[in-house]
């Protein structure tokens, strides 16, 4: 059969996957899952802080924030339990449409209270939105990793984070815009709306065909194998605690600089001009192409090849902040580190991302992933709000930046060891196992 020609065969080849339908899908299934996050963000700081409420209030909400980190408890159920009537569309689209649901209702809850009258009901609508948004993120990155063929994670990876960046930026500018005109209930309602695009992707691109259900069984033994199963086939593959020492370990260096890259600018003596132009601006577009070329590199050089080059870049990058912590103030100096890390942090974003994606097994896409992002924040999380302040008192920046690219160092050399003796390639699920000679024979490029 003859295939005809088509536009995307005049783009550069780069560029070409980007075009291509599911990470196109990707993109829309990131707007989606970024704007909740942002609801309970910045948003909900600045209408506090214009209600007046007093400040140790309004910090006191990111506990909020928690919910996210949690949602590997209850991942299981939107693995396991088959939705009445919504289930017709199959299992991944219905949860995407309920969960949606559940978004728009508790965004919607939150918009109708009123803080400066009652703050814990706030912090209760607060939390509903946590939650609901964390059941909405398990069912995107399910929906996701399944509708994406196995070369198409990295680029997919890519298309999701520039999604849950213009989502949760949008989200923020939106609500700002409508709170100055209309108030802060009808700015949170607005945005209710954004909930829409991965709702409307799963009706139009439909149930994945890679998704698989996992056995079934009646009663109790039902829920116990829902729970239990996606954890006994993970640690069933050959190096399993290998892998998992990975994905614990692996951020640690970047987590403790990040988190402390504000606290130097400040004792720099940069202004917040300074740090908006060359943070959140200079920064801001660095990670974007980061995330682009992320997709290439993984397209290009393969699973492998390019997770160990993200992981040296990361941990350079931290160094860079050594060089800027010894050398002094420097606006050129800044732009250089913040672009590096950024630049980076893209990368790293999308090819690590894609690589715990295609850990995944298709019967338990959404439980096991949520378990995986989980644990690769939870060591780097803990450390550095533990240790992190204490360590620049007691060994200066400088330092302390060279320490957190010693830190970052047992993650590159476990994956190097996993490289050599073929655990990467047999920690893969079948989310990341490419199509067999007939099926990839009968797939229109």
């Amino acid at each position: 059969m003859t295939q005809p020609t088509n536009w995307r065969t005049k783009i550069p080849a780069g560029v070409r996957p980007y075009t291509e339908a599911a990470p196109i899908a990707a993109f829309f299934l990131g707007v989606s899952s970024g704007f909740p996050y942002a609801m309970i963000g910045a948003t909900l700081t600045t209408r506090l802080a214009q209600d007046g409420i007093d400040k140790k209030a309004v910090t006191a909400f990111t506990l909020a924030f928690l919910v996210y980190n949690l949602k590997w408890l209850w991942a299981w159920v939107v693995d396991g339990i088959h939705l009445p009537l919504l289930g017709r569309l199959g299992q991944r689209v219905s949860w995407l449409i309920f969960s949606g649901g559940l978004v728009i209702a508790a965004v919607a809850n939150l918009a109708l209270v009123d803080p400066g009258t009652n703050l814990l009901q706030t912090a209760v609508a607060a939390v509903l939105v946590g939650i609901a948004g964390a059941t909405f993120d398990i069912v995107i990155d399910g929906y996701r990793i399944e509708l994406l063929s196995p070369r198409q994670l990295g680029v997919g990876s890519g298309m999701s984070q520039y999604g849950w960046r213009i989502g949760a930026a949008g989200a923020g500018a939106l609500a700002l815009v409508v709170a100055a005109r209309m108030g802060w209930s009808a700015a949170y309602l607005a945005c209710a709306g954004l909930a829409l695009p991965a709702m409307l992707t799963g009706l139009v691109m439909g149930e994945p065909s890679r998704h698989r259900e996992p056995t079934q069984r009646k009663g109790l033994a039902h829920v116990i194998d829902t729970v239990w199963q996606p954890l006994a086939e993970f640690f069933a593959r050959r190096g399993a605690l290998l892998v998992l020492a990975f994905i614990l370990l692996h951020k640690i260096g970047d987590t403790l600089a990040n988190l402390t890259f504000r606290l130097l600018f400040d004792d720099m003596g940069y202004s917040n001009d300074e740090i908006a132009i060359y943070d959140v601006g200079f920064g801001f577009w660095a990670f974007l192409i980061g995330i682009f070329l992320g997709g290439v590199l993984y397209s290009r050089m393969g699973m492998k090849r390019s997770v160990m080059l993200s992981l040296v870049l990361m941990a350079v990058s931290n160094v860079s902040f050594a060089g800027l912590a010894a050398l002094g103030k420097s606006n050129w100096g800044m732009a250089a580190a913040i672009g590096f890390e950024n630049f980076a942090s893209g990368i790293g974003g999308v090819v690590v991302v894609a690589y715990f994606s295609a850990l995944c097994d298709l019967r338990f896409t959404a439980s096991q992933y949520a378990l995986i992002s989980a644990a690769a924040s939870i060591v780097g999380r803990f450390l550095s709000g533990t240790t992190a302040g204490a360590l620049i008192q007691s060994m200066g920046y400088v330092n302390f930046y060279l320490l957190t690219t010693l830190a970052a160092l047992p993650g590159i050399i476990l994956f190097g060891i996993m490289m050599r003796t073929g655990l990467v390639d047999a920690s893969v699920g079948s989310a990341g196992a490419e199509p067999s000679p007939r099926q990839a024979g009968n797939t229109t490029p």
